[in-house]
């Protein structure tokens, strides 16, 4: 991606956020993961939006299905992978198509990662109480085994089989 395209989502994905009225901004609760929310917002909010909603025709909402996902061992792997060594081609989310390529985030340690994995899961996705949060140790394991984006992908199928 350009550098003027990703200052330009950049600048969506803020003005997404100023727009919330101010009362929403300070009835946000904390969020259980604070340093996964800073990750977040520093490196994902570009693409699938501050809240985790994502941008149409860009990238997915995360406010759903990694919740789902983190309920089962192949899932907690996918988000992983995903995070570790990014994804792209057609994905189905929610009914719609996004061909979008997420950059990887391997340059980020294992602990850093899973704390974004369980701002999402827990903060944005609000997965319930069964759900254990993902561990440095659940990245450390998906990093001895590197992928490429499109493999990623492929091995989406297994935990969404209904996704292309």
């Amino acid at each position: 991606m350009t550098r003027p395209r990703l200052a330009a989502l950049a600048a969506l994905a803020l003005a997404a956020g100023a727009a919330l009225p101010p009362a929403a901004r300070a009835a946000d609760p904390q969020p259980a993961y604070p340093q996964g929310a800073a990750t977040f917002q520093a490196n994902c909010s570009v693409c699938h939006g501050v809240a985790g909603t994502g941008i149409p025709s860009l990238a997915p909402p995360l406010t759903s299905y990694p919740a789902r996902y983190a309920a089962v061992p192949e899932g907690r792997r996918q988000l992983a992978m995903t995070v570790l060594y990014g994804m792209y081609g057609d994905i189905a989310v929610e009914g719609k198509h996004y061909a979008f390529r997420m950059p990887e985030f391997a340059q980020l340690d294992d602990a850093t990662l899973a704390a974004v994995l369980n701002f999402v899961v827990f903060d944005l996705g609000h997965a319930a109480a069964p759900v254990q949060p993902l561990a440095a140790a659940d990245l450390a394991a998906e990093r001895a085994h590197p992928l490429d984006g499109a493999a990623v992908r492929e091995h989406r199928k297994s935990v969404a089989p209904e996704a292309p």
